[in-house]
């Protein structure tokens, strides 16, 4: 029976702040995010969720993306009404932590 490894890190959810996300053109996944002066490629997409027919009403419809940078995963959202890219979430992978301590 395969083991199942619980992950190390763990979202933490924080005000949705609006972010540039640069997308592959024919796909629409995401690229690159920038923060600020931050630009930060995505080395991998972990988890998409898809809100198009069950959304919460005061936000419209959503596509949320968990994608990991160097040193960080982030949960992204693309927000279909608004048109607009935010950052609901994120973690510090811990080597990054004790790197600046």
């Amino acid at each position: 029976m395969p083991t199942w490894k619980e992950p190390d890190m763990a979202m933490v959810r924080v005000p949705p702040t609006e972010v540039a996300v640069g997308c592959d053109p024919f796909t629409g996944r995401p690229r690159t995010v920038r923060m600020g002066a931050q630009i930060m490629p995505v080395a991998r997409i972990e988890r998409v969720r898809d809100e198009s027919a069950a959304y919460p009403a005061a936000l419209g419809p959503r596509t949320i993306f968990d994608v990991r940078t160097a040193g960080q995963m982030l949960r992204v959202a693309f927000q279909h009404r608004s048109r607009r890219w935010v950052v609901e979430g994120l973690d510090v992978e811990p080597e990054v932590l004790t790197l600046a301590a």
